[in-house]
């Protein structure tokens, strides 16, 4: 083990008043902490999410990310008293405020390892964004979903490219506009959650313990790579790009490493060190070549 990483993760941990860190085995743990305010989000809670997702990122001991949330809901998504502060804030200062939201979504969105959330109970506004910006999500049986920002006069607005990606925008059109809360069974119709199980932490074994025997760097590419596929658009370009992509990790440590333990029918050995960075910093080199074309 880590001792330098596991020491970090702890002191961090040790700085925070609403999100709990964690990491073992492999499994790092984000832990939404503020369940007599129903773990809504304010300024301090983003913040501390953000700093957690950073570490992680970073973090040699983290392989996979559990998003979690204590208490009997996952999040009532805005803050009340958050609220009356953004009511009586500028446009400037608003904006600021919703960078950080903004920021929020965008780094656990592009966080460079495997995501699960594990929703209970209720799920509202800001909640959805976070449960679509995880890679895999997981709900109990009473869990409840609702995008009510118009009945306050509000939108959506930084949550909703990552919801409509999730249920696309026909779904996304009737749920935004009436504000209709809907149950566990219209969320895995929607495919906002994966599966419904009452025993999520039982339900996220089996999962894990896949996602840790795939190849590190293989899964951050993955992730990279449907990023940029996301307009839908087959054209040459995405030719190019995902014959780029599937080339150059052939060649790579990680690629040979797993060709050559298929076929010698062995378990791949992993390096214990993988630069998730390289998967976004190649795609976006190659983006940029493309665009010049």
């Amino acid at each position: 083990m880590n001792n330098l990483a596991t020491s970090q993760t702890e002191q961090l941990a040790e700085q925070l008043q609403f999100v709990n860190c964690s990491v073992d085995n492999g499994v790092a743990q984000m832990v939404l902490d503020r369940s007599d305010k129903h773990n809504a989000f304010d300024e301090v809670m983003i913040s501390e999410m953000i700093q957690v997702l950073e570490h992680f990122a970073v973090n040699s001991e983290c392989q996979v990310l559990v998003l979690k949330a204590n208490g009997k809901n996952f999040s009532a998504g805005a803050d009340l008293n958050w609220m009356r502060k953004q009511a009586k804030m500028d446009f400037e200062q608003n904006l600021t405020d919703a960078n950080e939201l903004a920021k929020l979504m965008s780094v656990l969105d592009k966080f460079p390892k495997p995501t699960i959330a594990l929703v209970q109970g209720a799920a509202f506004g800001g909640a959805l964004g976070l449960i679509c910006c995880s890679d895999i999500a997981i709900a109990n049986e009473r869990a409840s979903f609702c995008l009510s920002e118009v009945k306050l006069g509000l939108i959506p607005a930084v949550i909703s490219p990552y919801v409509t990606r999730a249920m696309g925008q026909r779904a996304a059109r009737r749920y935004m506009l009436t504000a209709e809360r809907f149950d566990v069974k219209k969320a895995l119709e929607l495919q906002i959650i994966h599966e419904v199980n009452d025993d999520l932490d039982a339900a996220a074994q089996p999962i894990i313990a896949s996602l840790q025997s795939n190849s590190p760097q293989g899964m951050a590419w993955a992730k990279a790579l449907l990023s940029t596929l996301e307009n839908g658009e087959i054209n040459q370009q995405t030719l190019d790009h995902t014959s780029e992509r599937i080339a150059r990790i052939r060649v790579s440590d990680e690629g040979q490493e797993g060709l050559n333990a298929f076929f010698e029918k062995r378990a791949p050995q992993w390096p214990t060190t993988t630069d998730f960075n390289a998967a976004t910093k190649n795609n976006n080199q190659n983006a940029s070549g493309q665009g010049a074309k």
